[in-house]
């Protein structure tokens, strides 16, 4: 009977060791994965913000936004 119990406890405490090994893995995959989506989204957003910047230059709107821009306007341009 102790031989028997004793292999069921080593079959159980293999079992365990590979689940948890693959549940390790799958949490690295997914944590690979969303740290890749979160750099290409910060990519995207550089981007963004570059060619808004580009339009805002292109459209001659950059010296309309100084920091003190408010205080020193006494009325807004009309569009």
């Amino acid at each position: 009977m102790a031989g028997s119990e004793s292999k069921a406890a080593k079959d159980l405490t293999a079992m365990m060791e590979t689940t948890m090994q693959q549940l390790q893995s799958r949490f690295q995959n997914l944590s690979d994965q969303i740290i890749s989506k979160m750099d290409d989204m910060g990519t995207r957003i550089d981007d963004l913000e570059k060619n808004v910047a580009d339009l805002m230059t292109q459209a001659g709107t950059e010296d309309r936004h100084k920091p003190n821009d408010f205080e020193e306007r006494t009325s807004w341009p009309k569009h």
